[in-house]
């Protein structure tokens, strides 16, 4: 038996699937580790970059004002104010409320040795300066101290964020008092929360003071410890704000400068703005880095997937290529057969169209034929009116010859001429029509058809009493067609015109032939009733007539719609301007050298 080798063969297939799946697992998991760590260093270098043009924003904002308190403090009326006392404060306070309005600070303001503001640029505002003691602010205990001092708190006085550059007054090692610029902040962190909300600064607690989140500001980085705590409400630097009930970002330790820290969904990156001993952040979402980790890793199990796919396409190809190959035989048996079978379709089809197009022509033949039927009254007048003008002209001219007149038998002769010359167009135009249709089509002078059929007819109209009125253009148009069908088409529809003005008082057919840019167009017009808008969607069906049962087969139209369809034109019809009908053909046009052979013709 073959099942004790089989269960093993099973086992290790088995044995290779869990391998091959393992293995493939393992090398999605290290493409999604190195796609990560790609994203993380160019979301770091991106926000490097934007660090650094972060500093150099708040930099040049605290350069402008950084000399003005050194200046302040070297200034005659500042120091005269804290020489002279009360009398020089008048002419003080103006000097800082100018220099406050053209350098654009926020308050500029000047402490006496004790800390008491003597003299402020919002001397004049309710919430002045001038006062107020500020003895407890560390940018006043450094200038004191060490002759400058900077510091960022929210004011005591106004309850307004700023950041003070201070700058001691001293006559000789005697400390006279400070000189102290606020800057006001806010039109930075304004900028920020446009541009990119997700920067912050910090302080050397740890504490963010500036930032395009409303949620980060006044959050620590991480925990103060109650040491920090204390020292920050003894200097009332966040003066109003519960530092304690707020959370810090991040649980535990902090960033240090120029460093990288994931915190949920977003990375954090530091640098120090170090004059101030603040530390910067921005922050970038790790959306986009976890979304290029988690397509690089579909990536790689679509590889494996596609990979696991083609093998095992290639063992089902393997497998069907027998089959395939046992079955070609009798394929090709098949599509033989098939092959044979359409030849006959393709021939019996062939002999169907050919028999269909013998039995159009036929029934073109048998209406050209039914219409001259219907003429053969106006085909006798013009035949025997001509006859009978001949046999009086040739009596006349024997007895002219008889007297020896040699003139006016040579007239009346020519007239005789001119008469048979009548019969012959006559018969002719009877035998264009009564000849089978012919499909070729070469450039022909439009109007000259047109006026043969018009020829034809003219008897039929003078016998009803119809005036057909003729509209042809000053240069003649070539249609690519032949002359028998173009004169089918016309006589056929003049006789339709005919026959719809009949009982209208003043009948009238109107005739005009004119082209555009691409077809030359006839147009059959007459002041009949019209045709109806059911009629006009079936009058080009076969053995469709409106008329009376025995005075046509209802093919008129249909014949003339297969024309001009063989001619590559179109017919249309409408209602006229005179009330009536009105059927237009369009013909394409003949091009230039067909014209010159038409001319020729």
């Amino acid at each position: 038996m073959s099942f004790p080798r089989a269960l093993p063969l099973r086992l290790n297939r088995l044995a290779v699937l869990v391998a091959a799946t393992l293995l493939a697992a393992g090398a999605i998991f290290l493409v999604w580790q190195a796609a990560h760590n790609a994203g993380i260093s160019q979301a770091e270098r991106a926000l490097d970059r934007r660090l650094q043009l972060f500093s150099r924003a708040v930099e040049s904002e605290i350069e402008k004002f950084r000399s003005l308190a050194p200046v302040l403090a070297r200034d005659a009326r500042i120091r005269d104010l804290l020489l002279a006392g009360p009398p020089a404060a008048a002419a003080a306070n103006a000097y800082l409320e100018a220099v406050a309005a053209d350098t654009g600070a926020d308050v500029l303001y000047v402490l006496d040795a004790g800390g008491l503001t003597v003299a402020a640029s919002n001397h004049a505002q309710p919430q002045s300066f001038v006062g107020h003691n500020y003895r407890f602010r560390p940018y006043f205990q450094d200038a004191a101290t060490r002759g400058q001092g900077r510091y960022y708190a929210v004011g005591v006085t106004t309850g307004k964020p700023g950041y003070f550059l201070s700058s001691a007054i001293r006559d000789g090692d005697r400390l006279l008092g400070v000189a102290v610029v606020k800057v006001d902040m806010a039109p930075l962190e304004a900028s920020w929360a446009a541009a990119n909300p997700l920067v912050a600064v910090a302080d050397g607690f740890g504490v963010i003071f500036l930032s395009g989140r409303d949620d980060w500001k006044y959050r620590a980085i991480a925990p103060l410890s109650k040491e920090a705590l204390e020292r920050l409400d003894a200097s009332r630097k966040f003066s109003g704000v519960d530092l304690s009930a707020k959370t810090p970002l991040f649980d535990a330790g902090g960033l240090a400068p120029s460093s990288t820290l994931v915190a949920g969904d977003l990375l954090f990156r530091t640098a120090a703005i170090v004059p101030e001993g603040w530390l910067l952040l921005a922050a970038s979402d790790m959306s986009a880095i976890q979304g290029g980790a988690s397509l690089a890793g579909m990536i790689a199990a679509l590889f494996f997937l596609l990979s696991a796919a083609a093998v095992a396409n290639f063992r089902q190809r393997r497998q069907l290529l027998r089959t395939k190959l046992e079955s070609h035989d009798a394929l090709e048996r098949a599509v033989a057969e098939r092959t044979a079978e359409l030849a006959r379709e393709v021939q019996e089809r062939r002999r169907a169209e050919a028999d269909l197009r013998a039995a159009q022509d036929s029934l073109v033949q048998a209406a050209s034929l039914a219409a001259l039927g219907r003429m053969s009254a106006a085909i006798a007048h013009e035949v025997s009116q001509p006859l009978a003008a001949i046999e009086n002209t040739l009596a006349t001219a024997g007895l002219y010859a008889e007297r020896g007149d040699a003139a006016e038998t040579g007239r009346i002769v020519r007239k005789a001429r001119a008469l048979t010359e009548r019969i012959q167009r006559t018969v002719r135009h009877l035998k264009t029509i009564a000849r089978p249709q012919v499909s070729d089509t070469r450039p022909v002078a439009f109007a000259k058809s047109v006026e043969a059929a018009i020829d034809i007819v003219a008897y039929r109209a003078k016998l009803l009493e119809v005036e057909i009125v003729t509209e042809l253009p000053r240069h003649p148009v070539f249609v690519s067609a032949n002359d028998i069908g173009i004169e089918q088409i016309v006589l056929n529809l003049i006789n339709n015109a005919l026959d719809a003005v009949t009982g209208t008082p003043n009948p009238m057919v109107r005739v005009s032939i004119a082209s555009d840019e691409a077809a030359g167009i006839v147009k059959v017009a007459d002041n009949g009733p019209g045709i109806d808008a059911a009629v006009m969607r079936r009058i080009t069906e076969p053995f469709f007539s409106t008329k009376r049962a025995g005075e046509g087969l209802g093919l008129g139209l249909s014949i003339c719609s297969a024309i001009v369809e063989k001619f590559g034109g179109r017919i249309s019809a409408g209602r006229a301007p005179e009330g009536g009908a009105e059927f237009a053909v369009a013909l394409p046009l003949a091009g230039v050298e067909g014209q010159r052979r038409g001319d020729a013709a």
